[in-house]
C-alpha cells in the first residue's frame, strides 16, 4: 500500500489550521476620500475615551479582542478573532481530542444553528440534531450574541450539566435539553462491513481520517479476503461538519485514480487546483462502485469529497442537499508573527479570515447551494409498533407437495445460506433503523447486478 504525503498547503474548509504570516504594512485603499491611518487614530481615540471614561474598570486585552473580532465577524459568519486559549482549543481538535458538547455550530438570523452533531458525543447522544437553532444557554439569550462568546459558554469543564434550548423545524415550541459536558475523542473514521458491502463512515476530517481509512481497509479486507470479493463501498458523510482541507483532498484521493479535485479561488482570480494522484497512487477500492450519503449537517470538507467523486463519475450521492459551506478560511498566527514560542505560552491569539472559495470539478461553488444527491431520500426513523404481531400466516410452496420432483442440481451450501439469511436478517432492520443507509447497499446490489449482466 502506497502512503500519502500531504502537503502543508495554506488552504483549509470547515475546521481550520494552517498559518500564513500576517502582511507587515497597510495598503492604501483605492478609494482616494478614505485615509487608513486617520480612522486608525479613530480606533485608538475610542479605545482611549472607553478605558478613561467608562463607568466601570475595564480588561484593555479583552477590549483589545473584542474590536478585532468586531472587524471580522461583520465580514461574514465564518470569520473572526482566535484567543491565546482557543488557539490552543483548536490545535487540539484537529489531533481528535477535545472538550465540550460534541457540535459544529454556525449562526443565522441572530441564533445559533447547528450544522452537525459529531457521533458517539453528548450533543449526538441528546438527540441534537443537524438545523437545530440554540436560543438560549442556560437561560440566557443567544440572540446576536458572537458566536465565539456563544461557544465559549457551551464549553467547559468535563461532567458539567449545561441546558439549551432548542428550536426545531416542525415542533411547534422550544424545548430544553441538558447536556453533560465530556472530553471529546474521536475516531476521525470507521470501517465495517455489512455482508458483501464495506461501510466506511467519516465522521471529521483530521490528520487522522486518511490513515484511519487505509487502516480500515486493509483489516476489512484481510478478514473478507480481497477486494473485488465485495459488491462496493457505501461512504457515510451524513453529520460530517468538515475539517482540514488536505484531509479532504487526500480521502477523494483514495478512491480517485485521475482528475481535479477541488480548486480553490482567491480574490484577484487567483486559483489553487488539487489533482488526483498527488498524494495516492490508485483506487483504495479499486473500481469497484461506491455511493456517498450525505444529509444538510454535510458540510465544507465533507463536501468536497462528495463533489469531487460526483463529478468524476466515481459514486453516486444518496441523501437530502448538503450544508453549502463552500468559503475556505485561512489561519493567521499573531504569535507566530510577533516571534511568540508557540511552544510555550500563547499570547496574542491569531485571526480567522475568509480568503477563498472553491468549487468542485465542474466548475460548481457549494457557497449557499450544498451538493445535490443523485437520488433524493429523507432520512425516516420509525418507531417499532408494540402491537405488530409476528406474521402466521401460511405460506405454500412446491415443495409442500406429497409427490413433487426431487431436485438433482447441485447441492446447496449450507454454510453460505446460513451467511445470506443472517445478512438479509441484517438489513432488513437496517431498512426499518435506517433507510438511506439500507437502500445505498440495495442499490450497490443493483450495481452488481447490472454490471454482471442480469438485466
Amino acid at each position: 500500500m502506497i502512503r500519502m504525503k500531504l502537503p502543508r498547503g495554506p488552504f483549509l474548509a470547515g475546521m481550520i489550521l494552517a498559518l500564513l504570516p500576517l502582511q507587515a504594512g497597510w495598503t492604501q485603499s483605492e478609494d482616494s476620500d478614505f485615509n487608513i491611518y486617520e480612522n486608525i487614530g479613530l480606533i485608538s481615540e475610542t479605545l482611549s475615551r472607553i478605558d478613561n471614561g467608562y463607568v466601570e474598570e475595564i480588561d484593555k486585552s479583552e477590549l483589545i479582542q473584542a474590536a478585532l473580532d468586531g472587524m471580522l465577524s461583520s465580514l461574514d459568519p465564518h470569520s473572526g478573532y482566535i484567543t491565546p486559549e482557543e488557539m490552543l482549543e483548536m490545535e487540539e481538535q484537529t489531533t481528535g481530542e477535545f472538550g465540550g458538547l460534541g457540535i459544529q455550530v454556525t449562526t443565522e438570523n441572530g441564533y445559533v444553528k447547528v450544522i452537525s452533531p459529531i457521533d458517539d458525543t453528548p450533543a449526538f447522544e441528546a438527540g441534537v440534531q443537524a438545523g437545530d437553532f440554540i436560543i438560549e444557554i442556560d437561560g440566557e439569550t443567544v440572540f446576536e450574541m458572537d458566536l465565539q462568546e456563544a461557544v465559549d459558554k457551551m464549553r467547559g469543564p468535563p461532567g458539567e450539566d449545561i441546558t439549551i434550548t432548542i428550536l426545531r423545524e416542525n415542533v411547534d415550541a422550544p424545548f430544553e435539553v441538558t447536556i453533560t459536558r465530556d472530553i471529546i475523542q474521536i475516531d476521525a473514521a470507521e470501517v465495517r462491513r455489512i455482508g458483501d458491502v464495506i461501510i466506511a463512515r467519516v465522521k471529521t476530517f483530521s490528520r487522522q481520517t486518511v490513515p484511519n481509512l487505509e487502516e480500515g481497509f486493509e483489516e476489512v479486507i484481510a478478514e473478507y479476503g480481497d477486494i473485488n470479493d465485495f459488491s462496493g463501498v457505501v461512504i457515510d458523510l451524513r453529520n460530517n461538519p468538515g475539517g482540514l482541507l488536505q484531509s479532504a483532498v487526500g480521502v477523494s484521493d483514495l478512491f480517485l485514480e485521475k482528475g481535479e479535485i477541488v480548486s480553490i479561488r482567491r480574490r484577484g482570480d487567483k486559483t489553487n487546483t488539487y489533482d488526483a494522484e498527488g498524494y495516492y497512487k490508485g483506487d483504495l477500492a479499486e473500481g469497484i462502485p461506491i455511493v456517498i450519503l450525505i444529509n444538510d449537517g454535510s458540510a465544507s470538507a465533507s463536501e468536497i469529497v462528495a463533489g469531487a467523486l460526483q463529478d468524476n463519475e466515481r459514486a453516486a450521492i444518496i441523501g437530502t442537499q448538503s450544508f453549502g459551506k463552500g468559503s475556505v478560511q485561512t489561519i493567521i498566527d499573531l504569535d507566530n508573527e510577533k516571534g511568540v514560542d508557540v511552544n510555550t505560552q500563547r499570547k496574542f491569539g491569531g485571526l480567522r479570515m475568509t480568503t477563498a472559495k472553491y468549487y468542485t470539478p465542474s466548475g460548481k461553488s457549494i457557497q449557499g447551494n450544498g451538493i445535490i444527491p443523485d437520488i433524493v431520500i429523507q432520512r425516516q426513523f420509525n418507531e417499532p409498533d408494540p402491537e405488530d404481531e409476528e406474521d402466521t400466516r401460511y405460506f405454500f410452496s412446491e415443495s409442500k407437495y406429497g409427490n413433487s420432483l426431487e431436485n438433482d442440481g447441485l447441492p446447496i451450501d449450507e454454510e453460505e445460506q446460513e451467511e445470506l439469511a443472517k445478512v438479509n436478517e441484517a438489513l432488513v432492520e437496517l431498512r426499518e433503523s435506517d433507510n438511506q443507509l439500507g437502500y445505498a447497499i440495495d442499490l450497490i446490489h443493483g450495481f452488481e447486478a447490472l454490471g454482471s449482466g442480469k438485466f
